[in-house]
């Protein structure tokens, strides 16, 4: 079996005889360290939910005769069915927050929304965004963190939110491909993020993006779609805005100098990609940011 992280702990044996006061939760999360090179994920008998915490990471993936590669952003979440290892290569230490799903749940789901008898099966998958997935994976962050006082009621209620929603999404899904030349080869796409995050403030532009990658800048703007799921200056200006916040949250510079250091025109161009991107939740960091 793959190595597992330390903190990704075995079952106790109680739980797996199915003990009734020990079994294991319809659903659970733990914050998990990705280590670079080569990781086999560890195989569980629960579908298993990896969002990734943190800083864009390029990763490859592969589970079967399927490979994919690509750049995994903070939110993102892959699926590893249970059962199943998939096989990653990681660019550079990375963090997940695992969401495990029992399957009775799915199966429970499945029929509860009329599907066929393998309508409860997912397929693997990486590099999905769903702002509902997010959200209950942030709550039951919060409850771990907060010692689980909604009990297990409350994450019984999100586990069968989170089943719904994820079948909903498997039958939208499209099936998986192994053709990966229409995408950044991962030390190329590297090199783009290395070089977006030390220019960051700078009036950066799509041709000395597809320079740092060595393609065309028409060439260059369908591969880096492709590879990271969103167009160059849209990925840009994420990573300002996620820059942005962290300042913000520091305290230590007026909203000026923040927008200055992250490449934003002024700052009231800033406030508003903040509160496109980050919500109502930005609200708190702009009242005590300082003044402009």
């Amino acid at each position: 079996m793959p190595h597992r992280p330390a903190c990704y702990p075995e079952p106790s044996p109680a739980a797996m005889a199915g003990d009734a006061h020990s079994r294991l939760p319809s659903l659970d999360t733990l914050v998990s360290p990705v280590p670079e090179g080569v990781f086999p994920s560890p195989v569980d008998d629960r579908h298993v939910l990896c969002l990734h915490l943190g800083e864009p990471v390029p990763v490859s993936y592969r589970w079967d005769n399927h490979e994919r590669q690509g750049v995994r952003l903070h939110g993102q979440f892959c699926v590893v069915p249970a059962g199943a290892s998939t096989r990653w290569i990681v660019s550079r230490p990375a963090t997940s927050l695992l969401l495990r799903l029992a399957p009775a749940m799915l199966r429970d789901a499945a029929e509860a929304m009329g599907m066929n008898a393998r309508g409860d099966v997912l397929a693997p998958a990486i590099h999905i965004r769903d702002a509902q997935v997010e959200r209950i994976g942030w709550m039951m962050r919060a409850e771990a963190r907060d010692g689980h006082p909604g009990g297990r009621l409350f994450a019984d209620s999100l586990a069968s939110a989170l089943a719904a929603r994820l079948l909903a999404l498997e039958s939208r899904r499209p099936a998986p491909t192994t053709d990966s030349r229409n995408a950044l080869p991962a030390w190329r796409l590297r090199q783009v993020l290395d070089y977006i995050e030390a220019h960051l403030g700078e009036n950066l532009t799509l041709a000395e993006l597809a320079a740092t990658a060595g393609f065309s800048v028409s060439h260059f703007k369908s591969l880096f779609k492709r590879t990271v799921g969103m167009p160059a200056h849209q990925f840009v200006l994420r990573r300002r805005v996620a820059r942005a916040q962290a300042h913000l949250r520091e305290g230590r510079m007026s909203r000026t100098q923040i927008a200055l250091e992250t490449g934003f025109a002024h700052p009231s161009h800033m406030v508003r990609c903040l509160r496109r991107f980050a919500g109502e939740a930005i609200g708190d960091d702009l009242e005590t940011s300082g003044n402009a």
